[in-house]
């Protein structure tokens, strides 16, 4: 291994676990290897436990991403299985750890392993921290104490959204580096709409918008129904990902200005294989979210060169260009209406997937890659 290619640890959730968390961390293990490094993702043998958790399952069926070395080690809520990870991290000599971060829950377990593999090393390692979220969504007592032990054990930090990195500076006064989301090419090439709509059983014709991904209260699912009520009837939305909420207070706003006819459900997790029929069936993607960091979403989006509509709240200004690559509305129904309805009846389409494929190139996975591995060379958050 020469002196510029590095042995590399990332420390998190990733095959056979679910979600954005783990599929992005197997990207980015993929474009370290495309760099020349060696990679190792030391991912959880217990993520959450049944009480954090609200979904049906925490795995995935999907195959194991190809020429990725995995080891399933770390449970989250046993301190000696806490010393064990450590203590083999330690014995892989990485030259760098990578340790993404995303809910308080996790501070002890991560930072507790990182302190134990850094004392059991037999050479210095640098430990950056790869952070979705330092502050969640959803908050719960311990957060920020948590947050604040996990933030002790790390060295330096990169952000994918300022406002992550506003943040972590209440909990330390080390580096902190700002790199966008990158944009997510793991769910291969862009379908004809029309066999996709076929597949799907939607409507050959009618303009579609797509909400995608877990359904939950800060997610602002109900705010885009609200807002079918005052576009017009042609116009039909698509939602599809698991509900994480009580779905009855969402049918109750579907009844309530009967949209039955208009909303299209599919309420269980979607696989990799099939992300590529729902966003090459719509026409925009509408994320309506109350609150916000990064959004994985937004990548995918741009991956299959959908225009969005995004609220106005955390990262999410950062990703589109309103005007150029979408919307950015206050979140709010009359808003999000209004950006739908201008999309649609001002033929927006052609104009704005030109502005999504250029601005798609300002998110890289080598920019990443760099972000991470050179401290010197950063963009402050």
């Amino acid at each position: 291994m020469s002196s510029s290619q590095k042995k590399i640890v990332i420390l998190s959730p990733a095959h056979p676990l679910r979600g954005g968390i783990a599929a992005s961390s197997e990207r980015l293990a993929q474009a370290l290897q495309e760099a020349g490094h060696e990679v190792v993702i030391y991912s959880f043998s217990l993520q959450y436990p049944a009480f954090l958790f609200p979904g049906k399952t925490q795995l995935t069926d999907d195959p194991a991403p190809e020429g990725l070395v995995i080891k399933t080690r770390l449970n989250s809520i046993n301190p000696f299985n806490w010393i064990r990870t450590g203590w083999q991290i330690a014995r892989e000599q990485p030259d760098h750890i990578i340790v993404r971060f995303w809910l308080p829950f996790m501070g002890p377990s991560l930072g507790t392993t990182l302190r134990i593999a850094r004392w059991f090393s037999a050479k210095k390692m640098q430990i950056t921290a790869l952070v979705d979220n330092i502050i969640p969504h959803e908050k719960r007592p311990g957060d920020r104490i948590f947050a604040r032990w996990f933030v002790g054990a790390c060295d330096d930090f990169v952000v994918m959204s300022k406002s992550v990195g506003a943040e972590i500076r209440q909990f330390t006064r080390k580096e902190v580096r700002f790199s966008p989301h990158p944009v997510y090419d793991t769910y291969g090439a862009p379908v004809d709409a029309q066999e996709a709509r076929q597949l799907l059983k939607l409507p050959a014709k009618a303009p579609l918008v797509l909400f995608f991904g877990f359904i939950r209260k800060y997610k602002g699912l109900d705010l885009l129904l609200e807002a079918l009520q005052h576009t017009p009837p042609h116009i039909h939305a698509v939602v599809a990902g698991e509900c994480y909420e009580d779905w009855s207070f969402y049918q109750e706003i579907i009844d309530k200005h009967h949209l039955d006819d208009r909303v299209h459900i599919y309420h269980d997790f979607i696989p990799a294989e099939l992300v590529k029929w729902y966003f090459s069936a719509a026409n925009l993607v509408v994320q309506p979210y109350r609150t916000a960091t990064q959004s994985g979403i937004s990548q995918i989006a741009y991956h299959f060169e959908k225009p969005m509509v995004v609220t106005n709240v955390g990262g999410l200004p950062e990703i589109v260009t309103h005007g150029v690559s979408g919307y950015v509305v206050p979140p709010e129904p009359e808003a999000l209406a209004a950006a739908i309805q201008d999309y649609f009846e001002g033929n927006r389409q052609n104009t704005m997937v030109e502005g999504v494929k250029t601005e798609k190139k300002r998110f890289s996975w080598e920019a990443l890659v760099e972000k991470l591995l050179h401290p010197d060379n950063h963009s402050p958050a």
